[in-house]
């Protein structure tokens, strides 16, 4: 077989699955710590969205709303920053990993699908705790009704599992990118 007709042959999705879960296995304390943080950050998007949902808007102080809006697009930057820190820590820590998958015939897409997976998971976890914990304290705090709070948890886990995997496009494509023979030969 002539070199142009090799081509790179993806494994099935629950290879690349395994592999996130295993990933987070490994890491589990670094992606506790960056699940916390996603569960904060929404945690305080809920309590936001379900308090507007629930009350009318302060007439007396209509500039209170955009500070409240301005605090929850800053806390959720923040999640952003966490998480594609985290990634990026995950694919300095498996360069080798990476090589070796690559040089087994994995492609580029295959490697950026684990890292989606990866923070996809990240993600549901902690913006469904979040989502789950702010609207539950926001019930109890003004007394919002139950089908509120169902479509507070449902946005809240939606919006942070966009936010994560939006989070780990550049970690994904820094993965995929590389060379794999490059990636064999690093000390990490």
């Amino acid at each position: 077989m002539r070199q142009t007709e090799f081509k790179n042959i993806d494994p099935p999705f629950w290879v690349a699955w395994n592999q996130a879960l295993a990933s987070i296995r490994v890491r589990f304390f670094r992606h506790m710590i960056t699940g916390i943080g996603i569960a904060l950050g929404i945690a305080f998007f809920a309590s936001v969205l379900t308090m507007r949902l629930t009350e009318p808007p302060n007439a007396e102080n209509p500039g209170e709303s955009d500070r409240l809006l301005w605090l929850v697009a800053t806390s959720l930057v923040m999640c952003l920053v966490g998480v594609a820190n985290s990634m990026l820590m995950s694919v300095t820590e498996r360069y080798r990993e990476i090589g070796t998958i690559k040089c087994l015939g994995a492609s580029d897409g295959f490697i950026v699908k684990v890292f989606f997976l990866e923070s996809a998971v990240l993600g549901a976890m902690g913006s469904f705790a979040g989502s789950l914990l702010g609207s539950l304290v926001m019930m109890l705090a003004i007394g919002a009704e139950l089908r509120t709070v169902g479509f507070v948890i449902l946005a809240g886990t939606a919006t942070g599992i966009v936010m994560t995997i939006l989070a780990a496009v550049a970690p994904a494509v820094q993965a995929a990118r590389m060379p794999a023979a490059a990636a064999l030969r690093v000390e990490v």
